[in-house]
């Protein structure tokens, strides 16, 4: 994984390209791309049609607005002026993001809290100093993790000082030592393991687990890294609370809901399940896989995030066929003498689920399932560049 540098590729002539790339980016992926063709100068023009009210604009206008992330100092050397801006601000066809910076409101619309955070990056990143390494929530979401329930409003960055914090409408600064970085295609992140534990310190314990058990999943993160930043970081506020995040992460969640469903069986005060394992019946014939089970209680939990029996339908599935090979798993499961517990989004805030789980672990030993289950096999953690700052 290349690196070119930080925020400089940020404040060259491609600047708001790239802005643009990064605020439609899903995650590094796509941000490495996004990158790399604001560098090379592979942006299209975008011819964008004038007010029903307005005469025809400049060319200038419609030229600054191949990007999606508009600054003033470059459209005004395009030949926009400030009562252009103004107007169309008034008009509800840019929006201003902060002081001299712009998006289309068209745009800005459509995109969620992240995207919108993403968006927020783009715009500010390019007036930061070059050592600011994206952090926090900030980071975990250029990274592609989850957000959930974690404030977007600010975009998070760590300078390795000792003071000089501050906070502003849309910026957080946070000051404390950083030994080293995730570098990616010209920006620096605070690496995963770092990430989790300063999301442990600073925002919900459920919002902490959601990014941490994604990012631990994605990037590899092994509970020596997390151990190594919990010692760095021993006198900080909130430590505390990330060090009974990192006891609780798993790698093997493999979404939002699996990683909520945890927190709530927590909360519920019931035993916190092993999560993904692979059911064979006693003659080692694979059965599926289950979402959680409680060792070899025979008792499985199922979190279903879309329908009843829609799990996991891939593009092009016919619900129906999914649905029907949904029943004769759970069925094969039963009928192996597995108790599946199943639940949905709807259930999730909620102790709905207790019941069925309370019931189901008190027969525990009164018929054992006639097979067993394996823990799933972790994916190859995606290759990251860390080195030290």
């Amino acid at each position: 994984m290349s690196a070119t540098g930080l925020h400089p590729v940020f404040g060259s002539a491609s600047g708001p390209r790239i802005a643009h790339r990064l605020a439609h980016a899903g995650g590094l992926s796509d941000c490495r791309a996004a990158l790399g063709a604001a560098a090379s100068g592979d942006v299209r023009d975008v011819d964008i049609p004038p007010d029903d009210d307005t005469v025809a604009e400049p060319e200038s206008v419609r030229a600054v607005e191949s990007a999606r992330i508009h600054r003033r100092r470059d459209a005004l050397a395009r030949g926009v002026t400030d009562d252009q801006i103004r107007r169309m601000c008034a008009g509800g066809r840019w929006r201003r993001l902060r002081r001299g910076v712009y998006s289309e409101e068209a745009i800005y619309a459509e995109l969620d809290a992240v995207a919108r955070h993403r968006m927020l990056a783009a715009a500010v990143l390019p007036e930061m100093a070059a050592d600011a390494v994206v952090s926090h929530q900030s980071a975990a979401a250029i990274y592609g993790a989850p957000i959930w329930a974690a404030p977007m409003d600010r975009l998070c960055v760590t300078r390795n000082r000792s003071n000089g914090g501050r906070i502003k409408p849309d910026l957080k600064v946070h000051c404390t030592p950083i030994d080293a970085v995730a570098e990616v295609d010209g920006l620096l992140l605070s690496t995963p393991a770092r990430t989790i534990l300063d999301l442990g310190r600073t925002v919900s314990f459920e919002s902490a687990v959601v990014a941490g058990d994604w990012l631990a999943r994605e990037y590899g993160v092994t509970t020596t890294d997390l151990e190594v930043e919990l010692t760095a970081a021993n006198r900080r506020r909130g430590i505390e609370r990330a060090r009974q995040v990192v006891k609780f992460l798993n790698p093997r969640s493999e979404s939002v809901g699996e990683s909520r469903s945890r927190v709530m069986l927590r909360d519920l005060g019931l035993p916190i399940p092993q999560s993904q394992g692979d059911v064979f019946t006693a003659e080692g014939r694979f059965l599926g896989r289950v979402d959680f089970y409680f060792g070899d209680t025979g008792v499985v939990g199922e979190f279903d995030g879309r329908t009843r029996y829609g799990r996991r339908a891939h593009p092009g599935y016919d619900p129906v066929d999914t649905a029907a090979a949904e029943r004769r798993r759970e069925d094969a499961l039963r009928n192996t003498g597995f108790h599946v517990i199943r639940w949905v989004w709807d259930e999730l805030p909620t102790d709905a689920v207790f019941g069925r789980f309370r019931v189901a672990l008190a027969r525990v030993g009164r018929q054992r399932p006639q097979g067993h289950i394996r823990p799933s096999s972790l994916p190859e953690p995606s290759p990251l560049l860390i080195r030290s700052l």
